[in-house]
């Protein structure tokens, strides 16, 4: 099996993924350089290259049908074995154009128990640790073993909402819903972070936080009236019903983040408060974007980066310009779609990111909870360690290891 000829570089273009998604006319290798050709103005575009599928390897990374078959890069580290999703090892490249790296081998496992990741920090088995719980923060916290570093990134926990569910599809009780959630409560108890999510953007998004917009808060009362006024009125049983339906739903959630279905349990008792029954499914997360795909989602617990394209316009793009898997379900704005894409055209600039947000603070199609924060365990014997809050390096080049 010979490797594709040097000269094809629109590999990762051919594939699954965000570069389909833009208006790429051509990709060519000319004179040491990469010339990229587009059909229309996109200034969105570096973001798009900054994508982990977007990564450029040699020609003889791949084998038959342009299938990876290796890594192969100019970078500070080489794999030596790799076992994937659940391994690899890595060595410093002695050919590395840089600054040599201080650690010369490295591992990686994933490990999806966040018990086990948390002990494993605790134990010594592993210096740098990534992921923790909210329970195991607070216990590494008080270890002599580590230190714990945390950093606000561009994730945020949210309800995916079926705007199309006949007692989901008014504005009003989409707000309603909102109004019945403790943000400050669940981010404080639950989370153990330091507050609770006001819009969607986390300040850490910079030019896509608005500070302009009323924040999203706590209000039940409030949460009941907007429901009163749409024509629910309450049961015996303490449950609202329209027309002889009850205002019940099932909320779809996830355990690979150990937080969710502990948020899950606190919203049940929280929409009950205004006579909104929740049953909670904790299933496989693929089970979202099947149930988004055959309308059967009613509401959907997430965690939605914002980080995987550097530019947070990338994921307003497939979630909301129009609807994708993981954005609006069931709703569908036009202003929205037009106001992306002259943003990442490059010429929209701060009016389109602010009306952007304000459609999305008042039509509620997602109902953000919280805005994430990364931590990291590392051992006290490591020295140099930072967290990238878009997650694109590790910092393995500048860490030592004290003597």
């Amino acid at each position: 099996m010979l490797p594709p000829p040097a000269s094809d570089p629109e590999i990762a273009r051919a594939k699954p993924g965000p570069l389909a998604k833009t208006p790429i006319k051509a990709i060519k290798a000319t004179d040491g350089a990469v010339v990229i050709t587009l059909s229309d103005p996109f200034a969105a575009l570096p973001a798009y290259l900054a994508h982990f599928s977007a990564q450029i390897l040699a020609p003889a990374a791949y084998g038959a049908e342009d299938a990876g078959v290796a890594v192969i890069g100019t970078g500070p580290y080489k794999i030596t074995d790799l076992a994937p999703p659940l391994s690899l090892k890595a060595e410093a490249f002695g050919g590395y154009w840089g600054p040599a790296p201080h650690v010369p081998n490295v591992r990686y496992s994933a490990v999806s128990r966040v018990e086990t990741r948390a002990l494993m920090a605790e134990s010594g088995d592993a210096d740098f640790v990534f992921g923790l719980d909210p329970a195991s923060v607070a216990r590494l916290g008080l270890s002599d073993a580590v230190t714990v570093h945390s950093v606000a990134i561009p994730r945020v926990l949210l309800i995916k909402v079926n705007a199309g569910h006949p007692a989901l599809s008014e504005p009003e009780a989409r707000q309603a819903l909102s109004l019945a959630i403790d943000r400050e409560g669940i981010a404080r108890a639950v989370l153990r972070y330091p507050e609770g999510a006001t819009q969607l953007f986390p300040p850490s998004v910079g030019a896509w936080h608005n500070d302009s917009l009323v924040p999203l808060s706590h209000d039940p009362e409030k949460a009941k009236e907007l429901l009163q006024g749409l024509g629910w009125t309450m049961g015996g049983d303490g449950i609202l019903t329209r027309d002889g339906e009850r205002f019940a739903l099932t909320l779809t959630t996830y355990p690979d983040r150990p937080e969710l279905p502990l948020v899950a349990a606190v919203l049940e008792q929280q929409f009950r408060a205004i006579g909104v029954e929740l049953t909670i499914n904790t299933t496989n997360s693929s089970e979202i974007s099947a149930g988004h795909a055959d309308g059967s989602l009613n509401l959907g617990l997430i965690a939605r980066n914002f980080g995987l394209i550097p530019n947070p316009v990338g994921t307003i793009l497939s979630d909301y310009a129009p609807a994708g898997d993981w954005g609006a379900m069931g709703w569908q704005n036009d202003e929205i779609t037009d106001l992306a894409r002259s943003v990442g055209r490059g010429d929209g600039g701060a009016p389109a990111r602010a009306r952007i947000t304000e459609i999305l603070q008042t039509e509620l199609p997602i109902i953000p909870i919280a805005w994430y924060r990364q931590t990291l365990a590392v051992a006290k014997g490591v020295e140099g360690a930072v967290i990238d809050p878009w997650e694109r390096t590790f910092g393995l080049p500048e860490l030592r290891l004290s003597q």
